[in-house]
């Protein structure tokens, strides 16, 4: 009789979500590099001065806006060209709401006068309220057809605001109330922490701070599950999403209303910290710098959409603060190429580069770097080859076993 040997059973695989997993996870580079910049970003207030830290908090509302246009057009694939229209809905919606009636640059101002926490939520629902009021067009139409129709938006909002004097306060604008949550007023009014006096810009600092992280998660939680796969159908197939039971029209209707509530809170943010609110900021090139960070950064993405809107709204205040020591760029009103127009340039050549050689954006690009390609099992050879071999050899038909 042939020799038989029997093979050892192989080990078990680790499981990914089991506790060797989440060893792993915790260990990572990627891990230590989010605390180490999530404690950084904590004390950054203690040593930086107000320009840097309103720098901050402009990058901060920037990306709470791009994440929602990132849901609607990276993760969807409907190209809205109307996001400033929302952002002006949610920060003239604060000041109505939570100013008072009296009388600025010759226009006789209307406030309702509540309380600004409660402002600024029903700011936040009365842009997604102008969202669901836009959401029937936005679920019936796609691409191009439904970037002309939001466009619409820009010049209808811009009509109404400079108009609109007593909403708005026309050309100038009006102020922006402090907003004050549990007698915590985020004003001027000097608070010392640690020897450091903090104003207004270092205590909307962890402001923007959680609204930031709150809607990223929220956001990373949608893209995540099935409403995210529901998304990515439709935007990859629309006909095929629709065959496998996908609401095409009411998946794209409520995208739509949530990124302009995305839109909305960022409106509220960049109105407190402007503490001004200005028509002429919420118009075509504000949406077209929105559309500029999603692409930067990379579509579909919640680290891209950060990425981008920091790369898009840091960089005019960065030629600002150095325009006196960098190449081809001058002060403002002194002649010569101004610092605006020198970072339109630079996000444009990005936005170029990135379609032309990094598809997946900024965010693809330091994923590609932390990830590490695993490498190829290989089978264990048997023990005994010979008797392997001799066992799968046929016999002769004349051999006896």
């Amino acid at each position: 009789m042939s020799d038989t040997t029997a093979e050892a059973p192989a080990a078990p695989a680790p499981v990914r979500g089991g506790p060797e997993g989440a060893t792993d996870r915790l260990r990572s580079p990627r891990t230590y590099a989010v605390l180490i910049g999530s404690l950084l970003l904590l004390v950054l207030p203690f040593y930086l001065d107000r320009f840097w830290l309103q720098a901050g908090l402009f990058a901060m509302a920037a990306a709470i806006g791009a994440i929602g246009l990132n849901m609607l057009t990276g993760a969807t694939g409907q190209l809205s060209m109307g996001h400033a229209f929302f952002l002006a809905v949610g920060a003239y919606g604060y000041c109505v709401l939570a100013g008072e009636s009296s009388t600025e640059n010759g226009h006789t101002l209307t406030g309702l006068g509540l309380p600004t926490w409660l402002a600024a939520i029903l700011a936040v629902l009365l842009a997604g309220a102008a969202g669901g009021i836009f959401s029937p067009i936005a679920g019936r139409l796609r691409g191009a057809y439904l970037g002309i129709a939001t466009l619409a938006l820009i010049f209808i909002g811009q009509h109404v605001l400079f108009n609109a004097g007593s909403l708005t306060g026309g050309y100038n604008g009006r102020a922006v109330p402090p907003l004050s949550v549990f007698g915590f007023t985020f004003d001027d009014s000097e608070l010392v922490v640690a020897a450091v006096p903090f104003g207004s810009s270092e205590k909307l600092w962890y402001a923007g701070l959680l609204a930031l992280l709150l809607s990223a998660l929220f956001a990373r939680g949608v893209l995540r599950g099935r409403p995210g796969r529901a998304m990515n159908a439709i935007r990859d197939h629309r006909i095929a999403a629709g065959v496998m039971g996908v609401p095409v029209s009411r998946y794209r209707a409520g995208v739509f209303v949530l990124s302009s509530m995305y839109a909305g809170l960022a409106g509220v943010l960049l109105a407190l910290v402007f503490q001004r609110t200005v028509p002429e900021y919420f118009g075509m090139i504000l949406s077209l710098e929105y559309l500029a960070m999603i692409v930067i950064g990379g579509l579909g993405s919640v680290a891209g959409a950060v990425i981008g809107a920091a790369f898009v709204s840091l960089l005019p205040q960065v030629f600002t603060h150095y325009s006196d020591s960098l190449p081809l760029v001058s002060a403002p009103g002194t002649g010569g190429l101004a610092p605006g127009e020198a970072s339109r340039y630079l996000y444009g050549a990005a936005v170029v580069a990135v379609v032309l050689f990094l598809p997946g954006g900024l965010a693809r690009l330091g994923l590609a770097r932390t990830k590490k390609p695993a490498a190829p099992e290989r089978s264990a050879p048997p023990k005994n080859a010979a008797a392997s071999k001799n066992a799968a050899a046929p016999k002769n038909p004349g051999e006896k076993s």
